[in-house]
C-alpha cells in the first residue's frame, strides 16, 4: 500500500488506516478477541501501518486488543489512542485536567504493551480546561518520550490554532465523507494553512455509504446508530438518493460503493488518512483495495454533479453529542 505523511512533520504511515472502534464498542456486541486480533494482524499484513484506538472505546477493550495484536510488529505500525472523558466513558463526561492526561497515557502504555504512543489526541475539546494546558501537559508528554506526536479530535478553528501555538498539531480527526462533508467550509483550509494532517473518520459514513443498509435495516440494541438522527428510518428513507448515485458511479467504474467513497476521500488532500473500520477481514479487503482505486478529475466532476447537489437528512449526532464538536 502506499504512504502519506501526516501533515508536514507528521509519521508516514499507509495511506488507509484502520479505525479498531467497532470491534469493540458502538456497533454491536464485542467481536471475540482472537477474531478481533486475527482482522488487525490481517490489516498488517496487506500493508495497514495506522492503528486507531482509544480508551473510551470499551472502555479499555479496545486498547488491550490492539496492543496484543500489534505487539508482534510494534516498531513497524503507529499506534493512535485518545484521552478526555471521565474513567474512559463518554457518558460521565469529559476530563482533559493535566493530571487526568498524565493517568490515562501511563494507563494506556500499558494497555498497549508499549513505551511510547505515536499518536495520541485529545477525544473531545474540554470547556473547563485551557486548551494550551492540554497541549503543555502532551507537550511535557512527547519531552518525555512517552508521546512521539499531539493530536485533537472533533475541535474546532479557534482551538486547534491555541493548542498549535503551545505545541504543533500533527493530526485533527474528525469525521468527513460524501455523507458528512462540513469540514470543506473551515477546518480543511486551516489544516492546510498550519500544516497539519486530516483523518477522516466513518470514512463510509457509518456503514450507510456501502448501499448496504436502507430503511428496512434493524441494528443491534447496543448499535449506536439506534440513536443518530440520520440513521431514524425516515431518513434512511430520504436519503437514499445518495446511494442510487454512488451506486450508478461505481458501477460504471467496476468497483464498489465503499472503494468510491473511500478512493474520492484520498483524492481530497495528500495529507489526508481515511480510517475506515470493519469487523470483518472480506470488507477489510474490500476497504483497503480502495487505495488502489484511480478517481480521474472527469470521475471526480461527475460525482460532484452526482451528489454535490443531494442535501443529506438528519443530523449527524444526537444534540448532546453534537453539542461536544466543533468546539
Amino acid at each position: 500500500m502506499k504512504k502519506r505523511i501526516l501533515g508536514k512533520n507528521g509519521p508516514e504511515v499507509s495511506s488507509l488506516g484502520l479505525g479498531c472502534m467497532g470491534l469493540s464498542f458502538g456497533y454491536g456486541p464485542a467481536t471475540e478477541k482472537q477474531d478481533a486480533i486475527k482482522l488487525i494482524r490481517n490489516a498488517f499484513e496487506i500493508g495497514v501501518t495506522f492503528f486507531d484506538t482509544a480508551e473510551a472505546y470499551g472502555p479499555y477493550l479496545n486498547e488491550e486488543v490492539v496492543g496484543e495484536a500489534l505487539e508482534p510488529f510494534r516498531n513497524e505500525v503507529v499506534i493512535a489512542t485518545k484521552f478526555g472523558f471521565k474513567n474512559g466513558k463518554p457518558a460521565e463526561g469529559l476530563d482533559s485536567r493535566p493530571e487526568n492526561i498524565r493517568a490515562v497515557t501511563e494507563a494506556s502504555l500499558k494497555r498497549l504493551r508499549t513505551d511510547r504512543i505515536d499518536l495520541l489526541y485529545q477525544h473531545r475539546v474540554d470547556p473547563n480546561v485551557p486548551i494550551e494546558d492540554v497541549a503543555g501537559t502532551v507537550k511535557e508528554l512527547i519531552a518525555e518520550g512517552k508521546v512521539k506526536h499531539f493530536g485533537m479530535s472533533e475541535a474546532g478553528a479557534d482551538s486547534i490554532r491555541r493548542a498549535h501555538a503551545v505545541q504543533p498539531v500533527t493530526a485533527l480527526q474528525s469525521e468527513y465523507s460524501l455523507w458528512w462533508r462540513q469540514p470543506e467550509a473551515e477546518i480543511l483550509p486551516l489544516l492546510d494553512e498550519l500544516g497539519i494532517g486530516f483523518v477522516p473518520f466513518s470514512p463510509l459514513g457509518k456503514g450507510f455509504l456501502t448501499g448496504t443498509i436502507n430503511e428496512n435495516t434493524n441494528f443491534d440494541k447496543s448499535d449506536f446508530r439506534n440513536v443518530v438522527p440520520r440513521f431514524s428510518e425516515e431518513n434512511r428513507k430520504a436519503n437514499q438518493g445518495l446511494i442510487d448515485a454512488l451506486t450508478h458511479i461505481a458501477i460504471q467504474k467496476g468497483v464498489t460503493n465503499a472503494q468510491v467513497a473511500i478512493a474520492w476521500l484520498l483524492a481530497q488532500k495528500p495529507w489526508l488518512v481515511p480510517i475506515p473500520g470493519t469487523t470483518k477481514i472480506s470488507r477489510l479487503e474490500e476497504n483497503m483495495a480502495a487505495a488502489s482505486v484511480e478517481l480521474t478529475k472527469q470521475d471526480l466532476a461527475e460525482i460532484e454533479t452526482a451528489l454535490g447537489s443531494i442535501e443529506v437528512q438528519g443530523a449527524r449526532y444526537p444534540q448532546q453529542l453534537q453539542a461536544l464538536t466543533g468546539r
